[in-house]
């Protein structure tokens, strides 16, 4: 289970900032075998419940994965690409709602 475990999880309330959703789930993956098994997990489960991805653009291997659920895009990036693009800082207006380590 642990292969399919993200990491450094950060909700951020975007709404007060952006138009195109409320929420964005920030995530790590430290390698592209725990990326696809968080994707594959999260696209499952949620589809169980009847909801399902507009879009998804990236894949495990690039780093960058981005699942769009309307309100709700999930960002999940390879460690290395996270520090780079630094999200949270980029859209630091936003209100952290969670951080999970």
């Amino acid at each position: 289970m642990t292969d399919r475990q993200a990491e450094e999880i950060t909700l951020l309330d975007i709404s007060e900032v952006a138009s195109f959703a409320d929420y964005f789930i920030i995530a790590t993956a430290t390698n592209a075998r725990q990326m696809r098994a968080v994707v594959a997990t999260l696209t499952k489960e949620l589809r169980g419940d009847g909801v399902r991805p507009r879009h998804q653009e990236g894949e495990s291997d690039s780093g960058w994965v981005l699942l769009d659920y309307g309100s709700i895009i999930v960002h999940l990036f390879s460690p290395e690409l996270r520090e780079r693009y630094n999200l949270e800082e980029l859209w630091r207006e936003a209100k952290q709602v969670v951080r999970l380590q």
